[in-house]
């Protein structure tokens, strides 16, 4: 199925149930920081997490506009996650979403702010930090989670979504598949011979926030050396380094230097 099919028909009633989970919806205590340099465009701006009402969900304010967290904001992009409404756009959101929906913050505004003066005010773009989602989740976990209220004062409950057939998502040699299950187990692959990362699998038991914080929260950034150029020639990963990233090189390089 194709990322556009496969998008619609998770929209359908018939492929997804949303049933309670037995807990009220949560927010964050109080308000998390965190400032730093991006991963592509090199400049530096600050996230702040802030408390929500419940119902409200999570969602980006940049330039006085709201741009939802949500799949129906999702723009194609390379190398990153990148969400737009309205001419704004908000870039490489993966790993603090991520941090987000493993550790239980169903409601939060997420304010952010670029600290370079020439920016043009459309384009903004999540700090790196040490290119995974393990700063966020230490930054969640100090200050603690409360239950979110609505707007007369009261608890909601959580609804998740519950599927109710398999489906699956392909483009080129990568694919997603989703099989109906009362809790939620991921299998990860990879495949990147070239290089000392090879062939890796991952599988979990039941995902709680615990098993993220400790097990997949600290998974960081790569690339490969030899596409770097590339990248850089693309306008991508200005803000790169290794305190951000692990670049591997291919064994290949290593024998051609050698042969010089």
């Amino acid at each position: 199925m194709a990322i556009s099919g496969a998008l619609n028909a998770l929209k359908s009633s018939k492929l997804i149930s949303w049933k309670p989970c037995c807990r009220v919806q949560q927010t964050l205590k109080k308000c998390v920081e965190a400032s730093g340099t991006t991963l592509h465009s090199g400049k530096s701006s600050t996230v702040r997490l802030l408390p929500e009402l419940a119902g409200k969900g999570r969602y980006f304010y940049f330039n006085s506009k709201s741009i939802p967290a949500s799949i129906d904001y999702a723009q194609e992009s390379p190398l990153c996650t990148t969400l737009s409404n309205d001419g704004v756009k908000i870039r490489t959101v993966e790993h603090l979403l991520s941090a987000l929906e493993a550790m239980n913050v169903d409601n939060c505004r997420i304010e952010i702010t670029s600290l370079d003066s020439d920016d043009s005010g459309f384009d903004c773009e999540v700090p790196i930090l040490d290119g995974s989602a393990r700063e966020w989740v230490e930054r969640i976990e100090k200050d603690g989670l409360v239950a979110a209220k609505d707007e007369c004062g009261n608890d909601c409950e959580k609804l998740a979504p519950y599927l109710n057939e398999p489906v699956h998502v392909s483009k080129s040699d990568s694919f997603v598949a989703a099989f109906p299950s009362p809790k939620v187990r991921v299998s990860y692959g990879i495949d990147f011979p070239q290089v000392a990362i090879g062939s890796q699998w991952f599988s979990s038991a039941p995902l709680e926030d615990s098993f993220y914080a400790k097990e997949i929260a600290s998974s960081r950034t790569f690339c490969i050396y030899e596409e770097v150029e590339h990248m850089l020639d693309a306008g991508l990963i200005k803000g790169g380094s290794l305190d951000n990233a692990i670049v591997c090189r291919s064994a290949a390089s290593f024998l051609f230097r050698d042969e010089r």
